[in-house]
């Protein structure tokens, strides 16, 4: 399937690893020039570079000015905008032992990153007349969580941004979806310090048997691929379904039960 991204523009946050990496891997084979904003450059995000057409910005997102100087850098044109950046910090002592700080410091990188994004990009796209802005979320918008009750508040604020901004600008152009993944083979989840290992030390368990765990959770018994979200968000991001606006697709083995 041709989905006509080559030669555009498009800017991924949260671009140095997982499904950022992948998403702007995938961008890439399809010809589109990538701007990919990261804290830091990772050896692979960096290796990438040296091939295809990605150009690593390394910015510290969850700094105020930090989205805007990413926007800046891809110039005055902008044709997709992928919001993947974020923050899940397991709360294991439980709801009582978070912080002030830690809820300021979730919001900032899971919504507020993207508010300022979008906000920078919307003079490119509104020029351009038109774009597509896709926002990775998670089911934890819709499936909380005590383990992470800040980052699924969060996440559920963050879906509630996307279906608004299409609302308000789609007489603009510009199309808004987002896609909530579950659990996602990637180090947040499967890492040394990733969700896994902290929940195992915590439960007297191993890590291996918390992923057997959560996999039972779905109907596949298996993590989503950062390649299987790439692959959404490209299909998202290009006209081929171009009708589809203020959605939120799902992608989580069939965690959530729905009817």
């Amino acid at each position: 399937m041709n989905l006509d991204l080559e030669g555009k523009t498009v800017v991924v946050t949260g671009a140095s690893r997982g499904i950022g990496l992948a998403i702007v891997r995938r961008f890439a084979d399809e010809g589109a020039r990538v701007v990919a904003g990261a804290r830091t450059v990772s050896e692979p995000l960096a290796e990438l570079a040296k091939t295809a057409p990605v150009e690593p910005v390394a910015v510290d997102l969850a700094e105020p000015d930090g989205p805007a100087r990413l926007i800046a850098a891809a110039g005055a044109r902008i044709d997709v905008l992928v919001n993947n950046v974020g923050i899940a910090t397991p709360r294991l002592q439980g709801f009582a032992a978070i912080t002030d700080e830690m809820w300021l410091e979730t919001f900032n990188l899971d919504v507020l990153a993207t508010v300022r994004a979008v906000r920078a990009a919307l003079p490119a796209m509104i020029g351009g007349r038109g774009g597509v802005i896709v926002n990775i979320g998670s089911v934890n918008a819709r499936l909380p969580d005590p383990m992470v009750v800040d980052y699924s508040a969060a996440k559920a604020a963050f879906d509630n941004l996307g279906k608004a901004l299409s609302k308000e600008f789609g007489k603009n152009g510009i199309r808004v979806n987002t896609i909530d993944p579950g659990p996602v083979g990637t180090d947040l989840w499967l890492g040394a310090d990733g969700v896994a290992t902290q929940m195992a030390s915590a439960n007297a368990t191993s890590a291996e048997d918390v992923v057997r765990a959560t996999a039972a959770n779905t109907i596949t018994g298996r993590f989503t691929t950062p390649e299987e979200v790439a692959d959404l968000a490209l299909v998202l991001a290009s006209d081929r379904f171009a009708n589809i606006t203020g959605a939120n697709v799902v992608i989580d083995g069939g965690m959530i039960p729905t009817v």
